[in-house]
Protein backbone atom coordinates (compact mmCIF):
# COMPACT_ATOMS: atom_id res chain seq x y z
CA UNK A 1 0.00 0.00 0.00
CA UNK A 2 1.98 3.39 -0.94
CA UNK A 3 1.20 6.29 0.79
CA UNK A 4 -0.62 9.29 -0.88
CA UNK A 5 1.99 12.23 -1.75
CA UNK A 6 1.39 15.24 0.51
CA UNK A 7 -0.26 18.34 -1.68
CA UNK A 8 2.22 20.90 -2.58
CA UNK A 9 1.10 24.26 -1.43
CA UNK A 10 1.07 27.33 -3.22
CA UNK A 11 2.43 30.60 -2.97
CA UNK A 12 0.36 33.06 -2.54
CA UNK A 13 1.88 34.33 -5.91
CA UNK A 14 1.32 30.95 -7.72
CA UNK A 15 -2.37 31.03 -6.09
CA UNK A 16 -3.57 34.35 -7.32
CA UNK A 17 -2.14 33.33 -11.27
CA UNK A 18 -4.11 29.93 -11.05
CA UNK A 19 -7.72 32.05 -10.10
CA UNK A 20 -7.01 34.58 -12.53
CA UNK A 21 -6.25 31.85 -15.44
CA UNK A 22 -9.63 30.08 -14.07
CA UNK A 23 -11.26 33.23 -13.99
CA UNK A 24 -10.35 34.04 -17.61
CA UNK A 25 -11.71 30.34 -18.58
CA UNK A 26 -14.86 30.88 -17.09
CA UNK A 27 -15.68 34.16 -18.14
CA UNK A 28 -14.92 33.33 -21.41
CA UNK A 29 -16.93 30.23 -21.16
CA UNK A 30 -19.78 31.88 -19.39
CA UNK A 31 -19.72 35.18 -19.52
CA UNK A 32 -19.73 37.83 -16.42
CA UNK A 33 -23.06 37.67 -15.36
CA UNK A 34 -23.39 33.28 -15.17
CA UNK A 35 -19.95 33.23 -13.82
CA UNK A 36 -19.65 32.92 -9.48
CA UNK A 37 -17.19 33.37 -6.72
CA UNK A 38 -18.25 29.82 -5.81
CA UNK A 39 -17.64 27.97 -8.97
CA UNK A 40 -14.26 30.04 -9.04
CA UNK A 41 -13.33 28.59 -5.93
CA UNK A 42 -14.85 24.93 -6.77
CA UNK A 43 -12.57 24.59 -9.60
CA UNK A 44 -9.34 25.87 -7.81
CA UNK A 45 -10.05 23.70 -4.95
CA UNK A 46 -10.05 26.58 -2.19
CA UNK A 47 -12.75 28.33 -0.16
CA UNK A 48 -14.87 31.09 -1.51
CA UNK A 49 -12.90 33.52 1.21
CA UNK A 50 -9.48 32.98 -0.80
CA UNK A 51 -11.07 34.44 -3.82
CA UNK A 52 -11.93 37.42 -1.94
CA UNK A 53 -8.55 37.53 0.03
CA UNK A 54 -7.01 38.16 -3.88
CA UNK A 55 -9.41 40.25 -5.59
CA UNK A 56 -12.18 41.39 -3.21
CA UNK A 57 -15.08 39.85 -5.03
CA UNK A 58 -15.83 38.96 -8.55
CA UNK A 59 -15.63 42.25 -10.11
CA UNK A 60 -12.36 42.46 -9.00
CA UNK A 61 -11.16 39.21 -10.39
CA UNK A 62 -12.62 40.39 -13.92
CA UNK A 63 -11.24 43.19 -14.04
CA UNK A 64 -7.93 42.04 -13.16
CA UNK A 65 -8.11 39.45 -16.29
CA UNK A 66 -9.44 41.79 -18.84
CA UNK A 67 -6.61 44.31 -17.89
CA UNK A 68 -4.22 41.65 -18.47
CA UNK A 69 -5.78 40.54 -21.89
CA UNK A 70 -5.98 44.26 -22.99
CA UNK A 71 -2.24 44.54 -22.74
CA UNK A 72 -1.86 41.57 -23.75
CA UNK A 73 -3.39 42.42 -26.96
CA UNK A 74 -1.70 45.76 -27.25
CA UNK A 75 1.71 44.59 -26.95
CA UNK A 76 1.03 41.56 -29.73
CA UNK A 77 -0.24 44.70 -32.26
CA UNK A 78 2.89 47.33 -31.23
CA UNK A 79 5.42 44.81 -30.98
CA UNK A 80 4.15 43.59 -35.14
CA UNK A 81 4.02 46.84 -36.39
CA UNK A 82 7.94 46.81 -37.72
CA UNK A 83 7.72 47.88 -41.31
CA UNK A 84 8.16 50.83 -42.56
CA UNK A 85 5.78 51.00 -45.38
CA UNK A 86 2.44 51.53 -44.45
CA UNK A 87 1.09 48.96 -46.46
CA UNK A 88 2.96 46.48 -44.93
CA UNK A 89 2.46 48.07 -41.39
CA UNK A 90 -1.38 47.20 -42.39
CA UNK A 91 -0.66 43.83 -42.59
CA UNK A 92 1.09 42.96 -39.47
CA UNK A 93 -1.65 44.64 -37.50
CA UNK A 94 -4.10 42.53 -39.46
CA UNK A 95 -2.66 39.78 -39.21
CA UNK A 96 -1.60 40.71 -35.20
CA UNK A 97 -5.58 40.48 -34.32
CA UNK A 98 -6.30 37.27 -36.60
CA UNK A 99 -3.26 35.46 -34.56
CA UNK A 100 -4.68 36.76 -31.08
CA UNK A 101 -8.36 35.36 -32.17
CA UNK A 102 -6.64 32.23 -33.05
CA UNK A 103 -4.55 31.27 -30.57
CA UNK A 104 -6.52 33.36 -27.56
CA UNK A 105 -9.54 32.24 -27.94
CA UNK A 106 -10.63 32.32 -24.12
CA UNK A 107 -8.67 35.68 -23.86
CA UNK A 108 -11.02 37.49 -27.33
CA UNK A 109 -13.76 36.00 -26.04
CA UNK A 110 -13.66 38.06 -22.73
CA UNK A 111 -12.81 40.95 -24.36
CA UNK A 112 -15.37 40.81 -27.38
CA UNK A 113 -18.28 39.76 -24.71
CA UNK A 114 -21.03 42.28 -24.18
CA UNK A 115 -21.98 41.00 -20.35
CA UNK A 116 -19.40 43.69 -18.58
CA UNK A 117 -19.68 45.39 -15.48
CA UNK A 118 -19.96 48.86 -15.25
CA UNK A 119 -16.66 49.23 -13.52
CA UNK A 120 -14.39 47.87 -15.95
CA UNK A 121 -15.47 50.41 -19.22
CA UNK A 122 -11.86 50.65 -20.52
CA UNK A 123 -11.97 46.64 -20.58
CA UNK A 124 -14.45 46.03 -23.46
CA UNK A 125 -13.29 45.11 -26.95
CA UNK A 126 -14.53 48.24 -28.50
CA UNK A 127 -11.93 50.51 -26.11
CA UNK A 128 -8.99 47.77 -26.79
CA UNK A 129 -9.66 48.99 -30.86
CA UNK A 130 -10.01 52.37 -30.15
CA UNK A 131 -6.30 52.04 -28.32
CA UNK A 132 -5.25 50.31 -31.66
CA UNK A 133 -6.71 53.46 -33.93
CA UNK A 134 -4.57 55.46 -32.07
CA UNK A 135 -1.55 53.84 -33.12
CA UNK A 136 -2.79 53.27 -36.59
CA UNK A 137 -3.94 57.23 -36.75
CA UNK A 138 -0.03 58.22 -36.27
CA UNK A 139 0.87 56.32 -39.34
CA UNK A 140 -1.87 57.28 -41.77
CA UNK A 141 -1.41 61.16 -40.68
CA UNK A 142 2.29 61.00 -41.80
CA UNK A 143 1.03 58.87 -44.94
CA UNK A 144 -1.65 61.88 -45.44
CA UNK A 145 0.52 64.80 -45.27
CA UNK A 146 2.85 62.89 -47.86
CA UNK A 147 0.15 63.06 -50.57
CA UNK A 148 -1.61 66.56 -49.26
CA UNK A 149 -4.19 65.44 -47.58
CA UNK A 150 -5.89 66.88 -44.65
CA UNK A 151 -4.15 65.11 -41.78
CA UNK A 152 -7.06 65.97 -39.18
CA UNK A 153 -8.84 63.24 -41.03
CA UNK A 154 -6.22 60.65 -40.11
CA UNK A 155 -8.39 59.55 -37.36
CA UNK A 156 -11.49 59.42 -39.10
CA UNK A 157 -9.99 56.92 -41.13
CA UNK A 158 -7.95 54.60 -38.30
CA UNK A 159 -11.13 54.64 -36.75
CA UNK A 160 -12.83 52.79 -40.14
CA UNK A 161 -10.01 50.97 -40.59
CA UNK A 162 -9.51 49.50 -37.05
CA UNK A 163 -13.26 48.80 -36.89
CA UNK A 164 -13.19 46.91 -40.69
CA UNK A 165 -10.53 44.34 -39.27
CA UNK A 166 -12.03 44.01 -35.90
CA UNK A 167 -15.47 43.15 -37.12
CA UNK A 168 -13.91 41.09 -39.61
CA UNK A 169 -12.12 39.06 -37.32
CA UNK A 170 -15.26 38.66 -34.99
CA UNK A 171 -16.41 37.44 -38.04
CA UNK A 172 -13.82 35.00 -38.81
CA UNK A 173 -13.54 33.44 -35.49
CA UNK A 174 -16.63 31.49 -36.16
CA UNK A 175 -16.06 31.13 -39.72
CA UNK A 176 -12.29 30.50 -39.74
CA UNK A 177 -12.15 29.99 -43.34
CA UNK A 178 -10.87 31.42 -45.47
CA UNK A 179 -7.23 30.79 -44.46
CA UNK A 180 -6.37 33.24 -41.54
CA UNK A 181 -3.02 34.53 -44.11
CA UNK A 182 -6.02 35.61 -46.93
CA UNK A 183 -8.97 36.99 -44.90
CA UNK A 184 -5.67 39.67 -43.83
CA UNK A 185 -4.80 39.87 -47.70
CA UNK A 186 -8.20 40.60 -48.42
CA UNK A 187 -8.88 42.97 -45.89
CA UNK A 188 -5.21 44.95 -46.55
CA UNK A 189 -6.34 44.74 -50.44
CA UNK A 190 -9.44 46.42 -49.49
CA UNK A 191 -8.52 49.02 -47.25
CA UNK A 192 -4.80 49.94 -49.13
CA UNK A 193 -6.06 50.34 -52.94
CA UNK A 194 -8.87 52.41 -51.33
CA UNK A 195 -6.40 54.77 -49.41
CA UNK A 196 -4.42 54.51 -52.78
CA UNK A 197 -7.09 55.98 -54.76
CA UNK A 198 -8.39 58.50 -51.69
CA UNK A 199 -9.68 61.76 -53.06
CA UNK A 200 -8.95 65.03 -51.20
CA UNK A 201 -12.51 66.64 -51.16
CA UNK A 202 -14.81 63.46 -51.50
CA UNK A 203 -18.42 64.22 -52.34
CA UNK A 204 -21.81 62.00 -51.93
CA UNK A 205 -23.37 61.17 -55.26
CA UNK A 206 -26.64 60.60 -53.49
CA UNK A 207 -26.78 63.55 -51.03
CA UNK A 208 -24.82 66.58 -51.27
CA UNK A 209 -22.97 67.30 -47.59
CA UNK A 210 -25.02 69.96 -45.72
Amino acid sequence: MTEEKPRVRMSAAQRREQLIRIGRQLFAERGYDATSVEEVAARAKVSKPVVYEHFGGKEGLYAVVVDREVRALLDRITAALTAGHPRELLEQAALALLDYIEEEPHGFQVLSARQAPVLAPAGTFSSVMNDVAHQVEHILGAEFKGRSLDPRLAELYSQALVGMVALVGQWWREARKPKKELVAAHLVNLAWNGLSNLEAKPGLITRKAR
